[in-house]
């Protein structure tokens, strides 16, 4: 068995671009999941503070690790299609994953402009603040948490058929894609 590179090949993802990835696509899940909970929690709850404040450190460093996702992939060559691969399955992709990170960005901007519209800025972890600037818009708040949850729904769908993609060519093409994504070196 090869070692894996950090870089990208042609043929293959380097283990960056795929701990880059994995990394993503957790972070996301769960800052989901925490925040289709959080909504619900009372004001006497105990994690009425608490859940917003975890919510929004994550969210500030999954965008620095989006920002730093971006520029790996924009200098790193990126793998070919498989040969396999349909012309319209190359074009979803592409496509596919441009949303992916259009949507990614625009949710975690909406989120700051949600929680920086009074002019506080956001801790992370209790270690640093990241400055805000105030509210632009009339409502800023309002309409970028609507954004924000409808945007973060769209996402989950995106990703679901992303997945299911993903399980397609694996179970039923019985072509290498999610294998790439996972390591996997034939």
């Amino acid at each position: 068995m090869r070692e894996m590179n950090m870089n990208n090949t042609k043929e293959h993802y380097g283990w960056l671009a795929i701990l880059l990835h994995w990394i993503v696509a957790i972070t996301v899940f769960g800052l989901f999941g925490l925040g289709y909970w959080m909504v619900d929690l009372g004001f006497y709850d105990s994690w009425y503070k608490a859940a917003p404040e975890l919510h929004k450190s994550i969210g500030l460093c999954l965008f620095a690790i989006m920002v730093f996702r971006l520029v790996w992939r924009i200098v790193q060559i990126q793998p070919a299609h498989l040969e396999t691969h349909k012309s319209i399955e190359r074009k979803t992709a592409t496509i596919v994953h441009l949303f992916i990170y259009i949507l990614l960005f625009s949710i975690m901007f909406a989120g700051y402009f949600i929680s920086t519209a009074d002019g506080r800025g956001i801790e992370i972890f209790g270690l640093f603040e990241v400055p805000g600037f105030g509210s632009f818009i009339e409502n800023q708040e309002d309409k970028a948490g609507i954004f924000h949850q409808y945007a973060a729904y769209l996402l989950m769908l995106i990703v679901f058929l992303h997945a299911a993609a993903a399980l397609k060519h694996h179970f039923i093409d019985k072509d290498k894609t999610l294998a790439r994504m996972i390591g996997k070196r034939n």
